[in-house]
Order: C-alpha cells, then sequence, then structure tokens
C-alpha cells in the first residue's frame, strides 16, 4: 500500500473540511397571481395568496 510522504497540513485539511461548509441559496418560484419571487411552499409575502386561495390578508 502507498504511504503519504508528508504529513498533510493543518491547512490543507481544514480548507479541504471548510470547502463543505458553504450555504445554498434558498430556492425561488414566482407567484402565479402577482408574479413577485418568493420561497416555494410559502404564502406570497408580497399578495398573501397560497395554493390558489387568500392565506393571509396583506395590507
Amino acid at each position: 500500500m502507498p504511504v503519504p510522504k508528508r504529513k498533510t497540513s493543518k491547512a490543507k485539511s481544514r480548507s479541504r473540511i471548510a470547502a463543505n461548509w458553504k450555504l445554498a441559496r434558498p430556492s425561488r418560484s414566482i407567484c402565479p397571481q402577482c408574479a413577485t419571487a418568493k420561497r416555494p411552499h410559502i404564502v406570497c409575502p408580497n399578495c398573501g395568496w397560497y395554493k390558489g386561495r387568500v392565506a393571509v390578508e396583506v395590507k
């Protein structure tokens, strides 16, 4: 079995681990009622519609 020639430095191993800490952007969808961007499966914060009906009264 091959063996590493040198010890992996702390910076190298920590940077490899830190690459997996990136946060993904939340997905977006278009509200069919007012055509603004909103998060999917959530009431539209602009018009208050969800699944074809008014779910929240927005002023």
